[in-house]
């Protein structure tokens, strides 16, 4: 790497503002969003308003240079720019931190609250750092497999990946940390955006993702601090848990890979409980037989695999697996794509929740729910992916289907509240 680069010049990335009502469903239209520096707040960089989805259109800031972002470096290699969203009807936001990364697609999720609901006037979330840059305690050491004689016994039959999870905001023991009801993808997508560079390589991503996945599963799947006396699923400490930053932006990229493999969690022959599988930066701190996070970026730029990364450091009886039931959803994935010519009681199922969810979404078309994938099913589903950030492709694959029954189930939710 140039050090005279580095130090003269910048790259790009992107940003997008997704702005919605507190309850994380109906997109609020005509927002204003006012985009600066963090450190210089005062200087206007961009000044934006929502569409009708509750998006802005996607803009270029600078950031440093890329490389800063490829190997370990005392500089910072992420810009960070501060938002302030306004709305009729609604409290202002104040966000700022929002880690820009080049070449790249952050989105900043921003959930706006009525003015008729009791609380404060407005609402400041400021960003914490990457944990591969901040200064954040390592993790404690644990088993990676919970026998059933200790504390932590387990109680779950088979593996399931929740709806919801419980994060509490700081150390088990810290009675005073809030505690946030936060959707398990949302989860994922936050921790991998907060421990992560989303500029590395995809293998890189995956086995990170994986290992966030599966460490959080052996928490659900154990019950792990509820069987300690505590009322939540996990912490947002590292050393305890994993960086989960309340409020931040996530990246495009590493928002598909979840929604692509939330299913999945990582296995031993013989072993029902997801592994807890545990790891360091292997810079700042080393983890004997536990994979670091920059190792895994350079076995990735030699061309090894997400599961040839985790064996690696975990060893050759890792595989992965799928859990046995997805919750909070209407009906299971079908087991292959639905496209044009598909046909029966699944798109029928697709097709009635893709209306529901126009009714609050007006850029997707309604079109008539009689089972057959047809041109009109096509558009709509590529109007759906184009406004959630996936692949447009007008095919219904697993990842589309299971965005479509999250996206229906809160939309349907919400509207039973009135």
């Amino acid at each position: 790497m140039s050090n005279l680069r580095a130090m003269q010049t910048f790259d790009k990335g992107k940003l997008q503002i997704n702005v919605l009502t507190a309850v994380g469903a109906e997109p609020i239209k005509d927002a204003k969003v006012t985009v600066s520096y963090t450190g210089n707040p005062t200087q206007t960089v961009e000044e934006l308003e929502t569409d009708e989805s509750g998006q802005t259109p996607t803009i270029e800031l600078n950031t440093p240079p890329l490389e800063l972002s490829m190997e370990p470096s005392d500089r910072q290699p992420y810009a960070e720019y501060t938002i302030v969203v306004t709305a009729p009807g609604y409290r202002p936001m104040d966000i700022s931190g929002i880690a820009v990364l080049p070449e790249e697609t952050a989105i900043q999720p921003v959930n706006l609250r009525s003015n008729d609901v009791v609380g404060p006037e407005g609402e400041n979330i400021v960003i914490g750092a990457n944990t591969l840059f901040g200064n954040y305690p390592p993790k404690i050491p644990e088993a990676e497999i919970k026998p059933v004689s200790e504390t932590g016994e387990i109680v779950l039959s088979r593996v399931v990946v929740p709806e919801y999870i419980i994060v509490h905001d700081g150390a088990p023991t810290d009675s005073t940390a809030p505690e946030y009801y936060i959707r398990y993808r949302d989860y994922i997508k936050n921790v991998a955006s907060s421990e992560i560079y989303a500029t590395w390589p995809d293998a890189s991503l995956r086995a990170n993702i994986l290992a966030i996945m599966s460490f959080t599963l052996n928490r659900v799947y154990t019950e792990w601090y509820r069987n300690q006396g505590y009322n939540f699923t996990i912490t947002s400490s590292t050393a305890y848990d994993h960086k989960f930053i309340y409020g931040r932006n996530i990246y495009s990229n590493i928002s598909q890979i979840v929604d692509e493999m939330f299913a999945n969690y990582l296995s031993r022959p013989g072993v029902r409980q997801p592994i807890l599988t545990q790891y360091c930066d292997g810079q700042n701190v080393t983890c004997p037989n536990w994979m670091t996070q920059w190792g895994s970026k350079f076995l990735a730029d030699q061309g090894y695999s997400a599961i040839e990364i985790l064996r690696y450091y975990y060893g050759s009886s890792m595989f992965i697996n799928t859990a046995d039931e997805i919750s909070g959803v209407p009906a299971s994935w079908p087991g292959s794509d639905l496209q044009v010519g598909s046909q029966g009681p699944k798109v029928r199922q697709m097709q009635e929740q893709l209306n529901r969810i126009a009714q609050s979404y007006p850029a997707l078309p309604t079109i008539r729910a009689d089972g057959i994938f047809g041109p009109a099913t096509r558009e709509a589903v590529e109007r759906f992916q184009s406004v959630f950030g996936l692949p447009v492709t007008g095919t219904v694959d697993f990842r589309t289907w299971y965005r479509i029954s999250e996206i229906y189930v809160a939309v349907s939710r919400i509207a039973e509240l009135y």
